[in-house]
């Protein structure tokens, strides 16, 4: 059964969910915190202005607090404290409630040098008393309390403050008839019955023209804020659904456009495995991106896979035509020999059965190479390894090689010793086919690499032909090359064995005029090496 998630498109859509998902949400949580901010600080600066305004009220600052006009209603708190923590005055809201000193600086005592005010710990308001003022003043309990609060802590705070200069620095407290520049911000529940709401309060101070301080606290309900949170919010989480949904659907789409040429490709290649065609081609997209890249690649892919076919193709054909001749030919002495014992040519037989193990060595041994057969990794001294090839084949070889060579300039070379020897015999051979009177072997060091060379003074070979002469089963005297037994592998066999000992062979032409072969091999590197060819 198909998994859910085995598609590139739908973990394409699932990862892109996830992670608009996760950057929504953070968004909205940051969108949140500073809408909160704003709004907080929109309500603690309306506070402010409230405190300011009535602690600079001319009734205040004379010291007759019952004449002050204060808000009624829950959205706005306030409150005048003196430095006693007395309440003198308050909104009918916070009518029988403690005063609110907690968070306010306090004044510094008389005579004491005042530091710069500090704010405590912020507890949470609660009441004291019923939760409605059923009093017919609208600031009675206020008034009253500041009634009260002036007539029995008026001789105190006079007494406290008859000593008390105009100088703001030296109490800590606003000169005589001023309100102090600091503002103190806190935001405190206040409970109103059995729920509590949420305010931003300001404290402000100020000094009466006789010389008695006092607190305004004033407070800005946060509902109206708190509601436009939950309205931000709730939209934000009614849009998130929404937003995903579009996201996951536009990477469904673009992704399953992206990935059509991919289905083409996928698609064409099933059809040329199922066919067997390999001169077919996957269509490559007008794009230039990753998948372009991998039509080309797949198309570069399969022509060298069709190269290759048709190498094993043409190889397999010309090794039955080659194996049919001295096949046939052995047929034939036989049915001969069996028909005329007296006529059988043993030579010619003899021959045959030579030129046969000889071509049946061969194509095992491209065969080895083209499934790609590592050389041995000995080293070799390339100069002794020709010196004794020469010397083993002086008795048979038409004409004899010079080896010219300098045993303490060539360095050694790394690989088998028995397909290197193999290499140079195949050159021999070739070179005693077309040879007139001379061969010169030579070895020599060329940089990093060292480079043997054989070369005759033959009708050389035509610069048109040379990159043919390494095809397998090519003759260029086709005639002379069956009559000396040769079958066309020689020199296929010596490049394939130098390219995999990670060299090269070419063909030039010889000082001499004939043609000259040179074989390049990377030295050595020192430290390394087996000890089996």
């Amino acid at each position: 059964m198909p998994r859910p998630l085995a598609s590139v498109r739908a973990r394409a859509a699932l990862a892109a969910t996830l992670v608009v998902s996760f950057a929504l949400v953070v968004t909205g949580i940051a969108v949140i915190a500073v809408l909160r901010h704003n709004l907080t600080d929109r309500a603690a600066l309306e506070s402010e202005v409230t405190a300011r305004t009535v602690a600079g009220a001319q009734a205040a600052l004379t010291g007759d607090f019952t004449a002050l006009d204060l808000p009624d209603d829950r959205d706005r708190l306030v409150q005048v404290v003196d430095s006693g923590g007395r309440v003198l005055a308050a909104g009918d809201a916070l009518h029988g409630r403690g005063a609110l000193t907690d968070f306010a600086p306090a004044p510094a005592p008389t005579g004491t040098p005042s530091s710069t005010p500090t704010r405590s710990a912020v507890p949470t308001a609660t009441s004291t008393g019923d939760d409605d003022d059923d009093s017919g003043d609208d600031h009675g309990g206020g008034r009253g309390s500041g009634r009260g609060s002036g007539r029995g802590g008026g001789e105190s705070d006079d007494t406290r403050t008859e000593d008390t200069s105009s100088d703001d620095d030296a109490t800590g407290a606003p000169a005589r008839g001023k309100v102090s520049t600091d503002v103190d911000r806190e935001t405190l529940a206040v409970r109103f019955g059995d729920r509590s709401h949420d305010y931003g309060f300001a404290a402000v101070q100020g000094t009466t023209y006789d010389g008695r301080t006092y607190t305004v606290y004033a407070g800005t309900s946060l509902a109206d804020e708190q509601a436009t949170l939950d309205q931000v919010t709730r939209t934000m989480l009614a849009a998130l659904p929404f937003l995903l949904l579009v996201v996951a659907g536009v990477t469904w789409l673009v992704t399953r456009r992206a990935l059509r040429p991919v289905e083409g490709i996928r698609a064409e290649m099933a059809a040329i495995t199922g066919s067997g065609d390999l001169t077919r081609r996957v269509p490559v997209p007008r794009s230039r991106d990753e998948v372009g890249r991998l039509a080309r690649t797949t198309n570069q892919t399969l022509a060298a896979l069709e190269q290759s076919v048709e190498r094993q193709h043409r190889f397999v054909a010309d090794a039955s035509h080659e194996l049919r001749s001295p096949i046939a030919s052995l047929r034939t002495q036989i049915e001969v020999a069996d028909q005329h014992p007296g006529l059988l040519d043993t030579e010619d037989l003899h021959h045959d059965v030579v030129r046969l193990q000889h071509l049946a060595a061969d194509l095992l041994l491209l065969a080895r190479l083209d499934a790609g057969e590592q050389p041995g990794h000995a080293h070799l001294d390339l100069t002794a390894l020709v010196r004794e090839e020469v010397a083993r084949r002086a008795p048979t070889d038409r004409v004899a090689p010079e080896v010219v060579a300098d045993d303490e300039v060539v360095p050694q070379v790394l690989g088998s010793r028995g397909q290197l020897t193999r290499v140079l015999g195949n050159l021999l051979d070739n070179a005693q086919r077309h040879t007139a009177t001379a061969i010169t072997v030579t070895l020599a060091r060329a940089g990093d690499d060292v480079v043997l060379t054989v070369a005759d003074d033959g009708h050389g070979i035509a610069p048109p032909d040379w990159p043919r002469v390494f095809e397998r089963f090519v003759r260029l005297d086709e005639a002379r090359s069956r009559d000396d037994g040769g079958a066309g592998l020689g020199l296929a066999i010596a490049r394939d064995v130098v390219r995999n000992h990670g060299g090269d062979l070419t063909v030039t032409e010889s000082p001499s005029g004939g043609a000259a072969f040179l074989v390049t091999l990377p030295r050595a590197p020192h430290g390394t090496g087996g000890a089996h060819a």
